[in-house]
């Protein structure tokens, strides 16, 4: 059964709000100028995460402009999503703290914040994976509908690389250098390829990207 794909959309700008209010909370609480020198680290950490999460926002927003199907698995997809988002808030938050400000943290708690970072990060592109595998399935009307089927194989490296990292975390290799971090930095070289592999497979006229 389809459902108003408009609610959904209100109902996920909601809760992206709700997200960034929770990344800006205790941030300002005073207004004199050495508060705000002393605090400005903490503004840099805020903005990396904001626009992060600004970035998911759009690819939130882009599986909408991509297909109108929505159903009940699509909506649980969605759900799972957006409860991640809130979750994914703290880690992404903590990481950025950490690299401005240069807390200091023992190797163990670096691995355990890699680790959760890693988790959030590997649930949202999963929750986009499902949604775009769904809609491929059941979008059968639409004229871009391959682009549906390039999104879902192009978020599966993303959920991958994520369960890479968390393994590298776990295992507490390199976790000085930032290595759980630094892997995330191979998701340029394989989503080149796997693009250009797609291509070749699909005639670049039928592949709206």
């Amino acid at each position: 059964m389809k459902h108003s794909r408009s609610r959904l959309e209100s109902l996920s700008d909601g809760v992206f709000a709700f997200a960034a209010t929770l990344m800006v909370v205790n941030i300002g609480a005073t207004t004199d100028f050495s508060s705000f020198k002393a605090e400005l680290p903490t503004f840099v950490s805020f903005g990396i995460s904001f626009f992060v999460m600004m970035a998911l926002w759009k690819l939130h927003y882009n599986f909408f402009r991509r297909t109108k199907y929505v159903d009940n698995w699509v909506i649980v997809y969605n759900t799972v999503f957006l409860f991640t988002i809130l979750f994914y808030v703290f880690p992404l938050k903590s990481l950025a703290s950490a690299g401005i400000l240069k807390i200091k943290m023992t190797p163990e708690e670096l691995a355990e914040l890699f680790q959760l970072y890693s988790i959030g990060f590997a649930l949202i592109f999963l929750c986009l994976v499902l949604m775009y595998k769904r809609a491929f399935k059941k979008d059968e009307f639409n004229e871009n509908r391959i682009s549906l089927l390039f999104y879902k194989r192009h978020f599966f490296i993303f959920v991958m690389v994520g369960i890479l990292s968390f393994f590298i975390a776990y295992v507490h290799i390199g976790i000085k250098f930032g290595l759980p971090g630094i892997i995330y930095s191979i998701l340029g070289i394989l989503c080149y390829a796997h693009s250009k592999q797609f291509r070749k497979k699909y005639p670049s006229n039928t592949l709206s990207i």
